[in-house]
This record gives C-alpha cells, sequence and structure tokens, in this order.
C-alpha cells in the first residue's frame, strides 16, 4: 500500500512537473505577445485609442441573449461574455498587429543598418584622414632633421642655428599659405559650379523637364560609383605615399652606407699613399744597395785579378797580403749577405705592393 501511494505521488509530482514547464512555455508565449502588443500601441496615435460604441450586430446578440436569459445573473453573464468578446483579438487582428511589427522591426533594422554604415564610413575616413596625417607628420620630421637638426648638429652654431630654425618654419607657413590660397580657390570655383547646376535645375523645373524618380535613382548609382573611384583613388594616393616613405627611408640608409663607405675609401687612400711612399724608399734603399753591390763586385773582381797575378812574394810581403786577403774576404762576406738581405726585402716589398696594386685595379710589379 505504501508502495502504491510512492508511485502515485512521484507520478503527481512529474505530472505537476510538465505542468509547471508548460505553464512557463505559455507565461513565455503570452509576454512575448504582451511586449509586441505594448510596443504596437506605443506606436498608436493616443487618439486611435479612444473606445468606439459596440456595433448594432453585437448590440443585437446581446439583446437575443437578454431575452434568452431572462434573469438578472443571466443578464450579468451576457454583459460579461460581451466585455471578454471585445477584449480578446481574433486570429487575423493578431495576424495583423504581428506583420506590422515584423516590418516596423524590419525599418528599424534597416534604420540602425543605414546609421551604422555612416557611423562605420565616418570612422574610416577618420581613420584614413590619421593615416594621411601621419604620413605628412613623418615627412616633415623628416625634413626639419635633413634641413634644420642635422646641419645643427653639425655645425654647433646657436646663433645660425636660430636662425636656420626661424627660416625653416617661415618657409613652411609660406607653403602652408600658399595651399590655403589654392584651397580657397578651388572652394571658390566649387561653389560658382554649384550655383550653376542649381540655376540649370532651377530653369528645367520651370520648363518642365524636372527630374523623375527613376533618374535620381540613376544619379544615386553613378555617384556611388564616382564615390567607389575615388576611394579607390584615395586608396593609390595613400598607397603611394606610404610607398614613397618608405622610399625615403631606404634612401636615407643607402646615404649613411654611401657616407660610411666615402669614410672607409678616405681611409684606404691615405693608407695606400702611405704605402707608396713606403715603396718609394724601400726602392731607393734597393738601388743604393744594388749600386753598392756592383761596387763590391767590380772591387771583388779587381782583387781576383790581382789573386791571379800574384808571384810568390817576400815572407813578410805574404803574410801582410794573407792578412789583408782575409779581410777583404769578410768585407766581401758582409757585402754579400747584406745584398742578400736587401733582395729578400725587396721581394717583401714588391709582392706587398702588387697585392696592394691588385687590390686597387692595377697591374703586378716585376722585381728588378
Amino acid at each position: 500500500m505504501a508502495e502504491t501511494v510512492q508511485d502515485v505521488s512521484e507520478a503527481d509530482k512529474r505530472h505537476l512537473v510538465e505542468l509547471v514547464k508548460e505553464l512557463r512555455r505559455s507565461n513565455a508565449v503570452l509576454r512575448a505577445e504582451t511586449d509586441m502588443y505594448e510596443r504596437y500601441i506605443s506606436r498608436l496615435d493616443p487618439r486611435d485609442l479612444v473606445p468606439q460604441p459596440l456595433s448594432d450586430s453585437l448590440g443585437a446578440a446581446a439583446a437575443s441573449q437578454l431575452e434568452i436569459g431572462g434573469g438578472r445573473g443571466r443578464k450579468m453573464k451576457t454583459r460579461t461574455m460581451a466585455l471578454e468578446q471585445l477584449q480578446r483579438l481574433t486570429l487575423e487582428q493578431k495576424c495583423d498587429v504581428a506583420q506590422r511589427e515584423l516590418d516596423e522591426t524590419k525599418e528599424d533594422l534597416e534604420k540602425l543598418k543605414e546609421s551604422s554604415e555612416r557611423v562605420l564610413n565616418n570612422y574610416k575616413a577618420t581613420l584614413e584622414e590619421a593615416d594621411i596625417r601621419l604620413v605628412e607628420v613623418k615627412k616633415a620630421s623628416y625634413e626639419f632633421d635633413r634641413d634644420v637638426a642635422k646641419v645643427l648638429r653639425e655645425k654647433r652654431g646657436v646663433m645660425m642655428g636660430a636662425e636656420k630654425v626661424i627660416r625653416y618654419f617661415d618657409d613652411r607657413m609660406r607653403a602652408k599659405d600658399t595651399l590655403v590660397e589654392k584651397l580657397r580657390l578651388k572652394n571658390a570655383a566649387l561653389h560658382v559650379q554649384k550655383r550653376k547646376l542649381q540655376l540649370q535645375l532651377r530653369q528645367k523645373e520651370e520648363m518642365g523637364e524636372a527630374l523623375h524618380e527613376v533618374d535620381f535613382q540613376q544619379l544615386k548609382i553613378e555617384n556611388s560609383q564616382y564615390l567607389e573611384r575615388i576611394d579607390e583613388r584615395n586608396q593609390d594616393l595613400l598607397r603611394l605615399k606610404l610607398l614613397a616613405g618608405n622610399t625615403l627611408q631606404v634612401l636615407n640608409s643607402y646615404k649613411k652606407k654611401l657616407q660610411s663607405m666615402t669614410c672607409e675609401s678616405k681611409l684606404l687612400s691615405s693608407d695606400i699613399t702611405s704605402r707608396k711612399e713606403m715603396l718609394v724608399k724601400i726602392e731607393e734603399e734597393t738601388l743604393q744597395a744594388e749600386e753598392e753591390r756592383a761596387k763590391a763586385e767590380t772591387l771583388n773582381r779587381k782583387l781576383r785579378g790581382q789573386l791571379a797575378d800574384f808571384r810568390v812574394p817576400h815572407v813578410l810581403q805574404y803574410i801582410t797580403a794573407k792578412a789583408s786577403h782575409s779581410q777583404l774576404e769578410q768585407s766581401v762576406r758582409a757585402w754579400e749577405r747584406k745584398v742578400e738581405i736587401s733582395e729578400m726585402a725587396l721581394k717583401t716589398h714588391t709582392k706587398t705592393w702588387n697585392k696592394l696594386k691588385e687590390a686597387a685595379g692595377a697591374g703586378p710589379v716585376t722585381a728588378r
């Protein structure tokens, strides 16, 4: 028995849970309908909300029900039912309200979309203007650094630097004034053109040649096409400005590299000049060593000739000649050693000179 009661209570609980869920769904549907009706009523004119008198058919129906009822209770019940019929909406009216709300929602979405597109276009135009201004500021900063700041850092003249800065800003102000004058003239020309077009439009309207809606639609399409072309040209102009900025940066880097290479070339030129001077000195020393060597060889041949024609002298003369001969041989060996050292030095300097000339693009020099 207890198990049966428990099963029944569990079944009742599940039934109650299902009822609660169904009531929540129906409440959600009713809440959505109520919100929709409230939005619909809020859009209506308050004068349309004045209650209208009952129609003839409803009055006839109420009268017949009063006659059938025949009593006070039946009169009240019939009156309540009539009021409930007046307060409830038919399915057709509900569909009409839902359709109107759907149309209003679509119109609101279209308006919101148009306003969002306008805001987005304004933001895009602001971003494009900011990008253009950023490029112009970078260009002006680079020109100021190139024309003024770099010169001030190199020369370090306070008075001359102040005059140069003032002259630079005067030039910039004159350029801006020239640009303002050009824009003013262009604006005046556009105003004149606008007045001419308005006059032509007024004349066409007076002559009965007013534009129709199709013409306006065609003008809108052409206007949108021209706006797209203008946007494309602006994008191309912005891209070209960015490319010009990048090109200027690359040009500046190459200028810096050229300056460093020029300094390095000057250092190498001074080094080559010093090496040339050293090579001239070495060649002079080599020539001097060659002359001394020729003199030593001449003396050696003379001594060898005297030695060949030598006849056995007296013992004392022999000893004296022998001592003199040994001294001469030592002197010859010393000179030969000096000649060898000079030749080695000449070969070394000749190799060094050939390497320098090969690096400079000249041909090798042969040793004498």
